[in-house]
């Protein structure tokens, strides 16, 4: 160790050395103006300055040195932003609304201390993916904890992924909130993802297999009864900052404290908030 930093420390020396000749000449000959003698003599105090930079490898050093500092400041810099940037969308995301049970579509304990709001799109794989987390999560907590499911179809993923969501509006008005849960699982368990992974045709024979009117159901997907009722759900979910799927939101309902997660997290990611929230 001693070794090295003893020859870095006269490389630095020879090169400062170096420097200091080469530019004392340099300015010798612009301030007094030189022979062609004294104009040879310094050429060549250049060339071996040079040389004496080359060999030293002073110069690779400190182009290197020059290249770490700019990468460490670029990190620091990303490091920052994305700091601010997570620190905006908490701020956000404690203007989550508080969840109704007249308008929410909820699963589980409808009275439970802790809900987990979820923004979702039903032709986001990542979606396809947390739906199965989210049960888990509300079976492991045994009624304190709920999962609210609202809508965010990304334009992406459409029509099939707005159409599902208005279809899943009908299948609630038909059939009730665990009407929408069922449906909400068949169209999680059987679509393919990506915007055309569930024939929109198939949807009014999955309401007949679920029992619900099919003339009904079909007039109301046809109308397009509730578009204005999942657009409600895009605007306020914009309006929090959300801009993909799963948008996930745990809510302690007596304090109103929220805490953001997103993405499809695995739920041993998502359980020790929620034991946060319960005051484990």
């Amino acid at each position: 160790m001693k070794r090295n930093m003893r020859k870095r420390s006269i490389y630095l020396t020879r090169g400062i050395v170096a420097w200091v000749a080469l530019f004392g000449a340099i300015a010798y000959a612009q301030q007094t103006g030189t022979t062609s003698d004294e104009q040879k003599l310094v050429e060549k105090i250049k060339e071996a300055v040079m040389k004496e930079l080359r060999e030293s490898d002073f110069l690779s050093r400190q182009i290197e040195l020059g290249i770490q500092n700019y990468i460490k400041k670029q990190q620091q810099a990303q490091a920052a932003a994305r700091a601010e940037e997570e620190r905006q969308a908490n701020e956000r995301a404690k203007n989550v609304r508080r969840v109704s049970a007249s308008r929410d579509h909820i699963y589980g304990n409808p009275n439970a201390p802790v809900s987990l709001i979820e923004y979702s799109d039903f032709e986001c794989p990542f979606c396809k993916r947390f739906h199965d987390t989210a049960n888990e999560i509300v079976d492991a907590y045994g009624g304190k904890v709920n999962w609210v499911y609202r809508h965010f179809p990304l334009s992406m993923h459409n029509p099939g992924a707005q159409k599902e969501a208005e279809a899943s509006e009908c299948v609630a008005q038909l059939g009730g909130n665990d009407a929408f849960w069922k449906f909400a699982n068949a169209i999680y368990a059987r679509t393919k993802s990506n915007g055309n992974g569930f024939p929109l045709d198939q949807l009014v024979p999955l309401g007949k297999e679920m029992g619900l009117d099919e003339r009904q159901f079909k007039e109301c997907i046809d109308g397009m009864k509730y578009a204005s009722r999942v657009q409600e759900d895009l605007d306020e979910g914009a309006q929090i900052g959300i801009t993909g799927t799963p948008a996930n939101f745990l809510l302690r309902n007596d304090t109103g404290e929220v805490i953001l997660k997103v993405g499809a997290q695995p739920a041993e990611a998502i359980k020790p908030d929620i034991d946060k929230l319960l005051g484990k």
